[in-house]
């Protein structure tokens, strides 16, 4: 696989995957929509760990396992960076940039894959 590729990928789905966490918190799932939903928290939680064990292939097929390990951590709090960044001030336009993350990501992991 492409490292730039592999790098593209890892880091889309670890965005995609914080995000989910987060939007799966009360407090930010209230600033995105207007209340709470038990029932999408708990599937945007779900949503948020499958993709970040998702996005940990890319990062193992291109650097192999010790330093794929690696920068899919560093992936992972670069995405928390992120979030801690834009949600306080854009929560909408970080969910928003989930959904694009998650849908344009997932569709290349697994023509990668083939």
């Amino acid at each position: 696989m492409n490292m730039m590729l592999a790098l593209l990928l890892g880091a889309a789905l670890s965005y995609a995957g914080m995000a989910a966490l987060c939007l799966g918190m009360d407090r930010h799932h209230r600033q995105v929509w207007a209340g709470t939903a038990p029932a999408r928290q708990r599937l945007l939680r779900a949503l948020g760990w499958l993709l970040l064990a998702a996005a940990i292939w890319p990062c193992i097929r291109a650097w192999g396992g010790s330093v794929g390990v690696v920068i899919w951590f560093g992936l992972i709090s670069a995405a928390a960076l992120v979030l801690v960044l834009l949600l306080p001030y854009r929560p909408k336009a970080a969910a928003l940039l989930m959904g694009v993350a998650a849908a344009g990501s997932l569709p290349a992991l697994l023509w990668s894959a083939g």
